[in-house]
């Protein structure tokens, strides 16, 4: 048994093609019991993806009551139900981390794709 063999068994749970500068809804699932759970969205802009197969995590960035809040995702991890891609977002970067010094509309406003055609 290789690792590829392995890592094909995690990566059997469809995700879409998340990329940085995408606007991104992240459902993740919260217990509040022993047989029950809800869904938790985290919606923003992903600002970094590292790592590659089954260890791909990626950054998202949003501003909550004027305070910047990034959560890092593993993309195949249990805990999440699924991946809602809102916007496509065109950058020149790899590492979008000069969004944390941006304010308001700045911080939110990457050139859509759509748009650019």
């Amino acid at each position: 048994m290789d690792i590829k063999s392995i890592e094909a068994k995690f990566t059997k749970k469809e995700m879409p093609a998340v990329n940085v500068g995408d606007t991104v809804k992240v459902l993740t699932r919260i217990p509040e019991g022993p047989d029950k759970f809800r869904l938790h969205p985290f919606e923003g802009v992903v600002i970094a993806k590292s790592g590659s197969g089954t260890k791909l995590n990626f950054t998202v960035r949003k501003v909550s009551s004027g305070e910047g809040v990034e959560r890092v995702f593993p993309l195949y991890s249990p805990v999440i139900d699924s991946i809602e891609i809102i916007r496509l977002g065109k950058v020149k970067r790899a590492k979008l981390y000069y969004l944390r010094e941006k304010i308001g509309k700045h911080a939110t406003k990457i050139e859509s794709k759509e748009e650019k055609a």
